[in-house]
């Protein structure tokens, strides 16, 4: 029969008989009035997808980490077969640890690393470079003229006399601190790589790739040869590998949210359901990236955690509002489907929101940004079906334990009649709904914002770290690179501007002329190690013409002189320009590529560039292009991200209060739930600065995942406290209501997404440990602005007694 509740509308039903199925609106009705075929629906879904997710792929690809819209980004695609190991390369290092290059057993194992690398699908060996590719030559001025030929000699047979050439020409080439350690005790093979596979006609699968550089070429390594290896693909095989360690993290994290699911619960059954549930979602999830034909990442690969973490909040809220109508002695079913009634809309605005925090980030010109906006809009769609309606049906069918009923009826007493740490921390909350602990609350907070508001002023865009940041710093990545670095003259972090011309327009006067200004005010940046050119060989060539004399280091005038260079210059650094003469690139090597380094090269660049362009149909037309080489390019993906922050800033809060303002029909509300996600925003920034982390595309998504994830708090818990107050309650009383009903499922949310979250501190992936460390912050946080401000801010916004109308407005 039924009973009294607090709910005229939704009264105790003690027995299901008493109970009118038609009751609630249409969805309602269709769902639980079919409850077994949506069980169907469901388990043939979570089969159908569980065989697809079984299929995923785990790779990556170097064009989807840049952003392809950018002019700069959009230079260096145009010229790309022009340029060959300007972008995609890498770089292995053969040291001989026992002695110097000039050895024949190690000339032989380098021999061998050689052939084995050339071998390998994916690499480009028209272009490889090495003391054994005839492509790497030297040159020198004689008596009768210039002499040059390959490094290696094309009859060494390792003994004596053929080494004592290969040292001779070694030094004659000039590629020392280059292809040559500075100390000779070891030397670098370069290889560029192709974007496909030609034994497939696939996209290079980079997880593959840099499994065969350490099968067939880490294998040489011993006592006596060591071995580096740097390069984007050996950065993103080395992910690759850490995201197989990252798993485990996923199943440690079940477990920590699992616990504690159950330490609210304390019901075995419910907990194993939520937990269940959560995990069909990133099975979903999975399967249906594979059949759009997405991969997973090394940043899709955070994709499942939150989508796990976000669904098992979502289904804890559910869950609350069951165990509370049961333990008023409604039955399982009637909760069910009362919880449905009350919370689904509250839970698809808090859904939407996330997919809007999530989708906005479509705006961020990289690919794999957009794919990381897109997976997970997915993936939090899926939730709206398995949070939304499975979670209230399954529980319509199992219940809860009567202990877990009699928890969540617990009014804050215990045995002794003393109240609960959780009654008392809800009194003290209480008090925030009056005028004097509301100042107190709001002084506080507006003067840690304004502290982090200050703070924040010193983020940085792009890597603040040397090495691949993405990495741990005592990664065997990292230290190779590190060896490098103290070992060549020339970094790999190459800032590349490409000076195109008409066909043979490389070869005049006026536009080498150019490219020589340009290198001298690259140079005059110490930051820049140094600068190679056409140009520049051009002066060396011509001085070799005239006996080495060195006032003809320089460009000459004289048109026939130039060309006569010029010819010399191609036949001897084929790379040096293109065939007709037209794409010449100029390589500036930087001593880092943290933000602050490229951000000022390229704005020396681009000075030059607008005062020397001239017009594609000019007699002479010249162009200074920007940008190639590893450094040029993350100076263009600084810049999209630089550029997109605003516009995803009012992206991602402007949709929220969008779905806020539907939601509660209130101005007031909105701008009460927004609030503390503006302040956590800050706060966030500033927490980036005093952690040394800069904003890039690994830690952008930080933010919009924040305010999308942080908006539920929010709309849990002023849906309930706007409702009584419209039925007349009091500010202090509606406040107490929300709480009663879901304060203690907002604190569950904040630690449990906190839990799914942060075992990424601990991960070999660095940029996946920094979003862990955030997200966490940013999931407490916005959990205790909530419990907080909301009732601070809505003393002087949402009060009755305060405003002229009788409810909020």
């Amino acid at each position: 029969m039924a009973g009294h509740s607090e709910n005229p509308a939704m009264p105790i039903v003690r027995e299901l008989k008493d109970f009118d199925l038609q009751s609630g609106n249409g969805l309602e009705r269709f769902i639980f009035n079919n409850r077994v075929l949506v069980f169907l629906a469901c388990l043939i879904a979570t089969v159908l997808l569980g065989v697809a997710a079984s299929r995923i792929e785990v790779n990556a690809n170097f064009e989807r980490m840049i952003p392809i819209g950018s002019p700069y980004i959009q230079n260096y695609l145009d010229n790309k077969s022009e340029l060959p190991g300007l972008g995609n390369t890498v770089r292995v290092v053969v040291e001989n640890r026992t002695g110097d290059i000039f050895d024949r057993e190690y000339l032989d194992v380098l021999r061998k690393i050689n052939d084995d690398l050339y071998l390998i699908p994916g690499v480009d060996r028209s272009w490889m470079k090495s003391i054994w590719m005839p492509i790497v030559r030297w040159r020198e001025v004689t008596e009768d003229g210039i002499n040059g030929g390959a490094v290696m000699p094309s009859n060494y047979n390792g003994d004596a006399e053929s080494i004592s050439t290969l040292r001779a020409n070694i030094a004659k080439a000039g590629i020392v601190g280059r292809l040559v350690a500075t100390d000779l005790k070891s030397s670098m093979i370069v290889a560029p790589l192709l974007d496909i596979n030609p034994d497939t006609g696939d996209a290079l699968n980079y997880g593959q790739f840099s499994n065969e550089l350490e099968q067939k070429i880490r294998a040489y390594e011993s006592d006596r040869i060591g071995i580096h290896i740097v390069g984007f693909a050996k950065i993103v095989g080395d992910l690759i590998d850490g995201l197989r360690e990252v798993m485990m993290f996923f199943a440690v994290s079940v477990a920590v949210a699992a616990l504690f699911v159950y330490i609210y619960t304390r019901c075995v059954r419910s907990t194993l359901l939520l937990v269940t549930v959560a995990v069909i979602g990133v099975v979903w999830l999975l399967g249906l990236m594979q059949l759009l034909g997405y991969e997973l990442d090394p940043y899709s690969i955070l994709v499942p955690f939150l989508i796990f973490a976000i669904g098992l909040s979502h289904g804890a809220q559910k869950m609350n509002g069951i165990m509370q109508d049961i333990g008023r002695g409604t039955h399982k079913y009637v909760a069910a489907r009362y919880t449905f009634r009350r919370l689904f809309m509250a839970g698809l605005t808090a859904l939407l929101a996330n997919i809007v925090g999530f989708a906005v980030l479509i705006i961020i010109d990289i690919p794999v940004i957009r794919d990381l906006a897109l997976t997970t809009s997915v993936g939090v769609s899926v939730l709206i079906f398995t949070k939304l309606v499975l979670i209230p049906v399954a529980l319509s069918y199992m219940g809860v334990s009567e202990s877990a009923a009699k928890h969540a009826m617990n009014d804050g007493s215990n045995d002794s009649g003393k109240q609960s740490l959780t009654s008392r921390v809800w009194v003290l909350l209480d008090e925030l709904t009056e005028r004097r602990w509301a100042l107190v609350a709001i002084a506080v907070a507006v003067l840690i914002t304004v502290v982090s508001g200050v703070v924040m002023q010193d983020l940085r865009i792009g890597d603040l770290d040397a090495g691949a940041p993405e990495l741990r710093p005592d990664s065997r990545y990292n230290r190779d690179n590190a060896y490098i670095t103290d070992n060549y003259g020339l970094s790999s972090d190459q800032f590349v501007v490409i000076m195109k011309t008409s066909d043979e327009g490389c070869r005049l006067y006026s536009s080498l002329q150019k490219m020589d200004a340009l290198s001298q005010a690259l140079r005059a940046d110490p930051a820049v190690q140094t600068t190679t050119s056409l140009a520049e060989t051009v002066k060396f060539i011509t001085s070799a013409m005239f006996e080495g004399n060195p006032k003809w280091l320089t460009l000459s005038r004289n048109q026939s002189i130039v060309d006569s260079a010029v010819s010399a210059a191609i036949i001897g650094t084929p790379d040096i320009t293109n065939q007709p003469c037209s794409v010449s690139p100029l390589i500036a090597y930087l001593s880092d590529h943290k933000a602050d380094t490229v951000g000022r090269v390229l704005a020396t660049a681009e000075a030059f560039a607008n005062a020397n362009n001239t017009a594609a149909d000019a007699n002479e037309p010249v162009q200074f292009l920007l940008a190639a080489g590893s450094a040029g390019i993350e100076a263009a993906t600084n810049i999209e991200v630089q550029k997109s922050i605003v516009t995803m800033y009012l992206a991602v809060y402007g949709a929220t209060a969008l779905l806020c303002l539907i939601t509660f029909k209130s101005i007031r509300a909105t701008i009460v739930a927004l609030i503390p996600l503006v302040m956590t925003t800050i706060i966030c920034k500033a927490l980036m600065v005093w952690l040394g982390i800069g904003l890039k595309v690994a830690t952008l998504p930080v933010i919009a995942v924040g305010v999308g994830v942080g908006v539920d708090y929010a709309l849990y818990l002023l849906s309930v406290q706007i409702a009584v107050q419209r039925h007349g309650g009091s500010l202090r009383m509606a406040y107490r209501r929300s709480l009663d009903f879901t304060g203690k499922v907002v604190a569950l949310v904040g630690l449990t997404m906190a839990a799914g979250v942060i075992t990424w501190a601990w991960s070999p992936i660095k940029f996946q440990a920094d979003m862990g460390i955030l997200l966490t912050f940013m999931f407490l946080w916005n959990m205790l602005g909530a419990l907080i401000l909301i009732p601070a801010l809505s003393h002087f916004m949402l009060n009755p007694q305060r405003g002229k109308a009788s409810h909020p407005a």
